[in-house]
């Protein structure tokens, strides 16, 4: 479905609005590499400094389809991003629309300056409705909104679009301030509110108050876009809860060129979306609307209390907490705790009955997590992820760092035949090892000699392998959780002996919304662990199969 937008011809009329799954170059080039429906690619928003945006909770969803989010316009800036995007090879039918964000007028030409070399245009976020100082406070003044897009246009030669808030007197008169500026295009609506939602008596978002997207603004939206379109002559990006082929024809019939579709990519791995677009393309060719069916409307973002029993102390900076309930989990899933007040982080079950996470203190959550007491108030939401499905037979071999062990303890439990080389720096270090060693062959390396193999565990699992005869290697299928050079040591053994088929992978990326919209959970290869792993193959067959579909 080619269609001209802003001088070029482009493979189809869709894009991904900004600050939903395309957040990262990585992921940008796998849907460049993969999603031809996908015509333009939007940027996450870019600021002049890095920010690290607010804690988790950052997203929540108050009924299916509809959610509230706060990320706090995270990013790295507008110098790492312009390193990060010059690496992107972008094909001659796609358009990279990168957004950017300012505090002041000159934040936005400096911004701008800096990244147009890069794409093919620029949106300028004047809509966020949560981050003070920025956004909704810059694009609900008419005159502010017509100098900051006259100014941006007088530094770049790229098309500039203005994304517009809904949260305004009058759309129209912003829409034409931002034209009379010099806008090559618009784009609307960026989320509404912001609105406060609670569970358990508690703000869930670390913020309080988020953007509300999804379902719950889709009227809204199309509302603007027709306005908008009464009012000026220029492109349209459409976006706000369009999912289906009718609501696609919709916005299309109110003057939108280009269709945005963000929260009905809720809980869809990277296969799904690609599916999704191809889907919603034939409904638009064929009259079908199928593609409807494919929204993940079943994802349970709720939250449900846990007791604390206990917090046995391994060291100074490793703890194990046992909680009362018993939780519902496979192997390879994981959860989210949160704590009121203190945020939420994800973790693997140690153990499903009774519930328990081994946690290591990484950072501010974590270190709470040291000295918590029975008592506090917790809630978990999840399981996430992918559960992990061994060929029937498998010779299962499990390498673990740090808190990877909780990823592979229930793998061995619940599947048997499995040997598990666990490393850490110390004896102090190890955990687990007694129930460990009754599920599995287990195999201990120490970095200092203090417990088990004197060395690296990956030093350990290469004697192991050269044990094995070449039968004995032909069902051997392996799992590997931990830090990043664990894994990809562990990796670039392992593929002397099997196919990389046979080799999954699970590296403690950041992870903060686990429904695959914030894009925080990037690999190298564009796939987000929350929801196309946590174990991903090191084959990347999911890539091999989009790229032979395209």
């Amino acid at each position: 479905m080619k269609i001209e937008f802003l001088g070029k011809t482009l493979s189809g009329p869709f894009t991904v609005p900004s600050g939903i799954v395309t957040c990262s170059a990585n992921i940008i080039q796998r849907v460049f590499d993969t999603m031809p429906e996908v015509g333009v690619l939007t940027t996450k928003s870019i600021g002049p400094e890095p920010r690290l945006g607010y804690r988790e909770p950052v997203l929540t969803q108050f009924k299916p389809g509809c959610f509230g989010n706060a990320v706090g316009l995270t990013n790295p800036g507008a110098d790492r991003s312009a390193e990060m995007l010059s690496k992107l090879n972008i094909p001659e039918d796609r358009f990279l629309l990168i957004s950017i964000f300012g505090g002041s007028v000159q934040e936005y030409v400096d911004v701008a300056k800096k990244l147009a070399p890069y794409g093919d245009g620029l949106e300028l976020n004047l809509s966020c409705p949560h981050a003070k100082g920025y956004g909704m406070a810059m694009g609900q003044d008419p005159k502010l909104v017509q100098e900051i897009v006259a100014a941006v246009k007088a530094a770049v030669d790229v098309p500039v679009i203005a994304k517009l808030t809904p949260n305004v007197k009058s759309v129209a008169e912003i829409a034409r301030a931002a034209v009379a500026g010099g806008a090559d295009g618009l784009c609307a609506i960026n989320t509404m509110g912001p609105e406060r939602y609670d569970a358990h008596g508690h703000a869930i978002l670390t913020n309080e108050v988020g953007g509300v997207s999804g379902k719950a603004i889709l009227d809204r939206a199309l509302q603007v876009v027709q306005e908008i379109d009464a009012a000026v002559e220029c492109p349209i990006i459409a976006c706000g809860g369009i999912s289906s082929a009718s609501e696609v024809k919709a916005f299309q019939e109110a003057g939108a060129t280009i269709i945005g579709v963000g929260s009905a990519l809720v809980g869809m791995n990277t296969n799904e979306i690609a599916e999704y677009f191809s889907t919603l393309s034939t409904d638009l060719e064929t009259g079908s609307d199928k593609a409807e069916s494919l929204v993940r409307y079943d994802i349970d973002m709720g939250f449900r209390p846990v007791t604390l029993v206990s917090n046995e102390r391994v060291t100074d900076d490793i703890c194990i907490l046992t909680f009362k309930e018993k939780l519902d989990i496979q192997a390879g899933q994981f959860i989210f705790l949160w704590i009121p007040g203190l945020g939420e982080k994800p973790f693997s079950a140690l153990t499903d009955d009774p519930f328990r996470l081994a946690v290591i203190n990484l950072g501010q959550f974590t270190k709470e997590l040291m000295d918590i007491q029975p008592g506090i108030e917790a809630y978990v939401r999840g399981p996430h992820g992918n559960a992990v499905q061994p060929p029937a037979g498998a010779r299962i071999m499990a390498v673990a760092g740090g808190t990877g062990l909780a990823a592979v303890y229930q793998l061995a439990r619940d599947f048997g035949n499995t040997e598990i080389f666990f490393g850490a720096r110390s004896k102090d270090r190890l955990y687990f090892e007694e129930e460990s060693a009754k599920v599995s062959d287990l195999h201990v390396a120490t970095d200092d000699g203090s417990a088990g193999y004197h060395g690296l565990v990956t030093e350990l699992l290469a004697q192991r392998l050269e044990e094995l005869t070449a039968e004995e290697l032909t069902d051997v299928v392996f799992y590997n959780c931990g830090p990043a050079p664990m894994v990809r040591a562990a990796e670039a053994l392992q593929r002397r002996y099997c196919p990389a088929e046979r080799i999954f992978n699970s590296i403690d990326y950041w992870t903060k919304c686990g429904v695959g919209i914030c894009g925080a959970c990037d690999a190298p290869d564009g796939r987000r662990l929350c929801v196309d792993g946590p174990f991903l193959d090191a084959a990347d067959t999911a890539k091999a199969k989009l790229t032979n579909q395209v």
